[in-house]
């Protein structure tokens, strides 16, 4: 009798899984992509979206710009040459988990103009044949491919869309998951899972490609986020797809339940009404212009923007004008995103390697969603679509991916109002209109949302958001008064059964600097306290700027710390204001946090681009991710850390900066269901870069 149960719940799970396949298949793009697939008009594939008619089909594109991202027509070019050779002209299965540009060399693109015929055109193409990862430079122009051996020693590269929908359902193949499902009273019609990258814990997960599974009920909620089978992990093959372990030590926990979770608008009881509309009008229409499909210019700046699968958004040659010369001036060659570490701080069996890099793990670019106008983006936006390639080499479009506006919130650019002592009636006021470029990048449960923002006074401010939906623990607790006082939650009890694991969010960014030129120095500016000597004044101490050019990487090592205040400079020393001043900008550090990790903490290792906030390394063509090429489950033996140890000199060279921007989230109940978007930034500040206010000029506001 026992035996016949078992075989009709086997068919039964069976018949589901070959359900779920039949409609989820192994690849899919997201689904607000539009693809590009070679599918006929009548297809019936679920893959074959329609080109939606109201957008550019993009299939013409051609590039116009040494930096321009690979078009659909060359991403289809890559394939096409790729399939002839011996690596991918056989029967062994294999994966693109990239396909990008690979930019020319710098110096080629500095001394590019528009006059000059484009560099010739490569592709830096990353795939796993047969279970081995490889990389390659295509050239489109002769064809030939260039196989290199500079494979990282350990890790994987960054998770395809077929990676993460075919792992969802693999586990549905095995009965004894099926059984623990249902057993936890979760009907399988009702299941909703999540693949988690697993880090990197020893010799045991070396060898494969390893995922851990997590699973939800979504019943009466699409916030299926806040009701975890808590306890219930999944260890998995992501080659095999087979499940190679099963953890399951919440059975005594229940599942959170339903009520109050669901945050869409339609499902809200009180509906609150705030504030009025609220909208920019521009009679005269925006005040830029995007040449090329890539190319920004706006009041007095310029530069090049586009869509990476990886970083997400690239800005490539900022350069902005000089008041008094007008010459364009460079800024910054080129910034993104490099890595995001997202620590939770729980240690135990189901938890402690949840310990996510979201750009080498899963792709920032990748995860970004279309925005949504009129809400992550105002009335006056311009939106630029992505074009990336899927687990298959064929293109697929992601569109309004990225948007650029004009944003003026009453902010002020300079004032000042003389007092009527002086006898001088003046009160002049500039107001402050900045360029915003947006994209929100949704990992799973967390939205981030990153904006580079470009000031007339030629600073760059960049700052990220925080918003979505936490990652939440199931527990028996239903109110702090059942928890022993001695017993550590991890986090905040936010709900019934819910609790909401502490954690912190770094964001790692690749800064470029070219200051008037390739050849910059890193200067720390410390501001001392200097004490007065015995009748030297009425004062007993001021402060002074002690300025120390650092000479190799690690002095350019820096901890933030309140009570040892500094500046840190990016000087061209060979370039002088009128007065004798070397021209530079600064690293403005604003609101944030250190990562308090143990340095020999496995994640710790591979995340240890957050043991400082500000490093500077000679650049590097090789050293852009902060993480290492090929991150996923990676030992952390290719990191900035690693990079930088080698204490390289970096005066008057050519150097790169990156920032490290930390948050620490201790969740609180305003954070369920539905975290409300907690932000920080830094900002990128001439100093002696231009000879006097380069907005003096700006003329005020009439009516």
């Amino acid at each position: 009798m026992k035996f016949n149960t078992f075989l009709l719940f086997l068919f039964i799970a069976i018949t589901f899984l070959f359900l779920f396949a039949r409609n989820h298949p192994p690849f899919a793009p997201p689904p607000d992509v539009i693809a590009l697939l070679d599918c006929a008009p009548d297809s019936p594939s679920p893959w074959c979206i329609r080109l939606q008619s109201n957008k550019p089909p993009h299939v013409s594109d051609t590039p116009n710009h040494p930096l321009d991202p690979l078009t659909i027509k060359e991403i289809n070019m890559v394939r096409s040459i790729l399939s002839s050779h011996a690596l991918f002209n056989s029967s062994n299965p294999y994966a693109f988990h990239s396909i990008d540009l690979e930019e020319p060399h710098k110096e080629q693109v500095i001394q590019w103009t528009k006059a000059d015929p484009l560099p010739p055109r490569l592709a830096s193409v990353v795939a796993r044949v047969d279970g081995h990862s490889h990389l390659f430079t295509v050239n489109l122009e002769t064809t030939q491919v260039t196989v290199h051996n500079t494979v990282p020693r350990s890790g994987y590269p960054t998770l395809t869309f077929e990676d993460l929908t075919s792992t969802i359902w693999a586990p549905l193949s095995n009965a004894e998951f099926n059984r623990t499902i249902t057993n936890r009273g979760v009907d399988l019609a009702d299941l909703a899972c999540l693949p988690m990258s697993l880090g990197w814990y020893g010799k045991k997960e070396e060898g494969r490609r390893l995922i851990k599974i997590g699973c939800y009920s979504k019943k009466d909620t699409p916030n299926f986020y806040m009701r975890p089978i808590e306890g219930l992990i999944v260890l998995l093959d992501m080659d095999t797809k087979e499940v190679l372990e099963i953890s399951d030590q919440g059975r005594n926990i229940p599942i959170p339940k339903a009520a109050n979770t669901d945050y869409r608008y339609a499902a809200q009881q009180q509906k609150l009404n705030l504030v009025n509309p609220i909208s920019i009008e521009q009679p005269k229409g925006p005040s830029f212009v995007v040449e090329d499909e890539h190319l920004v210019k706006w009041a007095n700046w310029e530069f090049h923007l586009k869509a990476d699968p990886r970083a997400g958004v690239i800005i490539s040659r900022a350069k902005v004008r000089d008041p008094d010369t007008g010459e364009m001036r460079n800024v910054m060659y080129k910034g993104f995103t490099s890595e995001l570490f997202v620590p939770y701080m729980d240690p135990t069996d189901a938890w402690y390697f949840k310990t996510y890099l979201d750009a080498g793990e899963y792709g920032f670019g990748l995860q970004a969603m279309s925005l949504d106008p009129l809400n992550d983006c105002p009335k006056n936006a311009y939106y630029m679509d992505a074009v990336f390639a899927a687990a298959d080499g064929k293109p697929y479009v992601q569109p309004n991916m990225i948007c650029v506006y004009e944003s003026y919130s009453g902010d002020i650019g300079w004032r000042h109002t003389e007092s009527p002592i002086t006898g001088m009636e003046i009160r002049e006021v500039r107001p402050k209109v900045t360029l915003v470029v947006r994209m929100a990048a949704s990992v799973a449960n967390y939205d981030y949302i990153v904006d580079w923002e470009f000031q007339t006074d030629g600073l760059i401010r960049v700052k990220v958001g925080l918003s979505g939906i936490l990652m939440v623990k199931g527990t028996k607790y239903e109110n702090m008064r059942q928890v022993p006082e001695q017993e550590n939650l991890y986090g905040t009890l936010l709900s019934e059964n819910v609790i909401g694991v502490i954690h912190d969010h770094y964001v790692g960014f690749y800064l470029d600097m070219d200051i008037d030129g390739s050849d910059n120095s890193f200067v720390k500016v410390n501001i001392k306290r200097q004490d007065t000597s015995p009748g030297e004044s009425p004062r007993k101490s001021y402060l002074k700027a002690v300025r120390n050019v650092a000479k190799t990487e690690k002095d350019a090592q820096i901890q933030l710390k309140l009570y040892d205040p500094s500046e840190f400079h990016v000087i061209n020393p060979t370039k002088k204001t009128r007065i004798g001043n070397p021209v530079g900008y600064k690293v403005v550090p604003a609101a944030t946090a250190a990562s308090l990790l143990d340095h020999d903490d496995p994640p710790q290792k591979r995340a240890a681009f957050t043991n400082n906030q500000i490093w500077v390394t000679p650049y590097n063509r090789s050293e852009q991710w902060a993480g290492g090429l090929f991150t996923y489950q990676s030992h952390g033996e290719d990191t900035l850390a690693v990079w930088s140890e080698r204490d390289r000199p970096i005066e008057n060279k050519d150097i790169v900066v990156w920032y490290t921007l930390g948050f620490h989230h201790i969740p609180c109940q305003e954070d369920f269901p539905i975290m409300p978007t907690v932000s920080a930034s830094f900002d990128l500040k001439p100093v002696n870069f231009f000879e006097r206010n380069p907005i003096l000029g700006v003329p005020p506001n009439f009516e």
